[in-house]
């Protein structure tokens, strides 16, 4: 019940900063209208993949969004006081992903409503991608509330960034990452946001699509980025309390 209440509690400060929530749902919005625009003569740049591309882009600001919250609550010093609450570390966080949910609940269905208006092809495998994307976006959420628990209020906005232009450039995004080659591949593939792409894709298009590999390695850093925030946000709470 206590996670509960402070699920809402962190929902009513996210609605209160409503520009923030205008700007991380219209930008990826104004990429996905854009870019068709162009009428790139790419695979990357074809509705039924740059949809997909752009739900991970505006989950590389629901980590930034979700570092800043963080951050405020320590420098507000709420976590301090809540720290003498028989809550657990593992409670906090839940209460933070309850919170974001709704919100990236409705950023992916104004995406997918927003792309079918321009041309996607409505199908029922919309409806899982829906729902894989809100736990990949989980991932995106721990992250944030890792970045928060690690550095100030001012520290979010760089390595927020960080994490936008890693989710653009190594997520295969823009461009097949095998175009690259070498080292530039590997990298990305030894990082999570292409295989959190490729998931996504791959339950759009045809879940036979979907490759052991990329599975595997979104699933080491969603567990291990959830027991780090978990840990990290602990040691940073009785910090705090000294």
């Amino acid at each position: 019940m206590r996670m509960i209440n402070f699920a809402k509690r962190n929902f009513k400060e996210l609605i209160r900063d409503p520009l923030s929530l205008v700007f991380e749902i219209a930008l990826p919005l104004f990429l996905l209208f854009i870019f068709q625009q162009f009428d790139i003569p790419a695979e990357n740049y074809k509705l039924e993949n740059f949809t997909p591309s752009i739900i991970i882009f505006g989950f590389s600001f629901i980590t930034l969004f979700t570092a800043t919250l963080i951050a405020n609550d320590r420098t507000s010093s709420l976590l301090i006081r809540l720290g003498t609450s028989p809550m657990k570390s593992s409670d906090y966080i839940l209460g933070y992903i309850l919170s974001l949910l709704p919100i990236v609940l409705i950023q992916n269905v104004l995406f997918f409503l927003t792309a079918i208006i321009m041309g996607l092809e409505f199908t029922i495998s919309i409806i899982p991608t829906i729902l894989v994307s809100v736990i990949i976006s989980i991932f995106f959420i721990s992250l944030g509330i890792l970045i928060g628990s690690l550095v100030s209020e001012k520290g979010t906005g760089g390595l927020g960034s960080i994490v936008v232009q890693l989710v653009c450039f190594t997520s295969g995004m823009y461009f097949p990452i095998e175009a690259m080659g070498g080292v530039f591949e590997a990298i990305c593939k030894a990082l999570p946001f292409e295989a959190c792409l490729n998931i996504i894709q791959g339950t759009l298009h045809n879940v036979n699509n979907l490759t052991l590999v990329h599975i595997i390695v979104f699933l080491i850093y969603f567990v291990a980025v959830i027991l780090l925030s978990i840990i990290v946000f602990k040691k940073r709470m009785i910090s705090d309390n000294k």
